[in-house]
């Protein structure tokens, strides 16, 4: 059978191609066997799934390998977020979790994503041990008919909304929301996420509109769940039709979070970042190292700076962002794909929990999302940013080693002062932006970023990021 490859994020595929029930007992074995080096056995795992086409089926299946492995499984009842997941690894006190989701990939695809003790996302050298664990064939997977391991009591079905919502409203003023009067546009994108902002937030005289929440796998109106233009183009629309005062937009297994203005004009994730971090720093008043990914804002180490506080850049994907949010007790991390995590949750994305930030901060300071970014900009300046995606056919290998050797002078005009080759390939400019070049690691995809504080050099920036990358001339 083909070699399963995790990338910064586990393992996705095409389902009934590569994504296959004998592929995802293979995974399962080889993390149940991973959990034995670990001197784990017998203990708790979680298991849970999104609501794309067969996830729960797919999770059943990966319930009969853990539990053939002597581990007692905790199913959840239904579709469930991700960072809820997360959540339950340390509220049940679970040695990890498996999570049957490809959160943000199109409609063809799913995925399989593990958890730590800590219910984030584990660290490379980790991922790299359950990828060798991984036998060739399913028949070397152990396996118990699911219909036994339930009578035997060794699933477990609960519900992994309870606790998480007990947990939620210690760490966010719900109250103050729910009573904001404000019009809240909610986007699930078909996902995880439906209905869970309007059960938080009823109540009260704030009002909360969801559109595409209920479950429907081919994700009509968007290519894909992921929150960003044009996928959400849609709510985007609606929230000029209404007269919302935001549009809250979550991916499909509801660990990342996108905003949209009252004038239904998009806030980028980089921005978003920032802003929830001037939150944690300046209305909540705590301290703490922040954590980013090479991808994401500088805007960040402009407020780190102004609040003596020391900021961490790491490779790309929660893997490098969760250990060491761990290791530094970090306020916050996150990355450019628009997942944030907090000090006091788990070291994991959480749509839910930074959605609610981010009206905490309008409700706090009365201001709207454009205003909010106003704001934003006169402490830290104009940041601008903008990234392309491109397909990319050829020797991967063949168009790193070409990028490495470009060694251009000028990009978008700008003088070139250093190349981060770290993960992917960061040109640093004189203005303080960048450029980044990264091959994706779950699909043939090359990604082109980046930040300036130059408004009309963005697409000089990206046309040249496009040429060095092979993918224009």
């Amino acid at each position: 059978m083909s070699r399963i490859k995790f990338g910064t994020d586990g393992w996705r595929a095409v389902i009934a191609e590569e994504y296959t029930f004998d592929n995802v007992r293979r995974c399962s074995q080889g993390f149940a066997t991973y959990l034995i080096e670990k001197g784990h056995q017998g203990k708790f795992v979680i298991i849970g799934y999104d609501k794309r086409f067969h996830s729960e089926n797919f999770a059943k299946a990966a319930t009969e390998v853990l539990t053939a492995n002597g581990f007692i499984v905790y199913l959840t009842k239904d579709a469930t977020p991700t960072p809820v997941i997360s959540y339950s690894v340390v509220n049940n006190k679970a040695v990890g979790a498996i999570n049957i989701t490809a959160s943000h990939n199109p409609p063809t695809d799913n995925g399989f994503k593990v958890r730590d003790p800590f219910g984030g996302a584990i660290p490379p050298e980790d991922l790299m041990r359950i990828e060798q664990l991984i036998p060739e064939s399913a028949i070397e997977a152990k396996r118990i008919p699911f219909k036994d391991a339930l009578a035997s009591n060794k699933v477990v079905y609960f519900d992994a909304s309870i606790e998480y919502k007990k947990h939620i409203s210690t760490l966010v003023d719900l109250e103050s929301i729910k009573h904001a009067g404000l019009k809240i546009l909610v986007d699930p994108m078909w996902g995880n996420n439906s209905n869970w902002f309007t059960e938080l937030l009823s109540g009260g005289k704030t009002e909360v509109i969801e559109i595409h929440n209920h479950r429907n796998p081919i994700f009509p109106e968007m290519s894909r769940p992921e929150p960003i233009p044009p996928n959400i183009d849609v709510g985007l629309q609606k929230t000029r039709e209404i007269g919302a005062d935001v549009l809250v937009i979550t991916d499909g297994d509801g660990d990342r979070v996108g905003i949209g203005d009252e004038n239904g004009i998009f806030l980028n994730q980089l921005q978003v970042y920032a802003l929830l971090a001037y939150y944690m720093l300046e209305v909540k008043k705590e301290r703490g190292p922040i954590v980013k990914t090479l991808s994401t804002t500088s805007m960040l180490n402009k407020l780190g700076k102004i609040y003596n506080v020391p900021v961490h850049e790491t490779g790309v994907g929660f893997k490098y962002v969760a250990p060491k949010m761990i290791e530094t007790n970090a306020l916050i991390g996150g990355e450019e794909s628009g997942g944030y995590a907090f000090r006091g949750n788990v070291p994991e994305r959480d749509g839910i929990l930074a959605g609610l930030y981010f009206l905490d901060m309008m409700v706090k300071l009365k201001k709207t999302p454009s205003e909010l970014l106003k704001l934003l900009f006169c402490v830290v300046g104009d940041h601008f940013y903008d990234r392309i995606d491109s397909p990319f056919s050829g020797d991967r290998k063949q168009k790193e080693k070409n990028i490495l050797n470009a060694q251009p002078e000028l990009i978008g005009g700008l003088k070139v002062l250093s190349l981060n080759s770290s993960d992917g390939f960061k040109f640093s400019l004189e203005d303080g932006g960048w450029l980044l070049i990264r091959f994706s690691g779950t699909e043939p995809i090359i990604r082109v970023y980046c930040e300036t504080t130059h408004a009309d050099k963005v697409q000089m920036i990206l046309k040249d990021g496009l040429r060095i990358a092979g993918i224009e001339k």
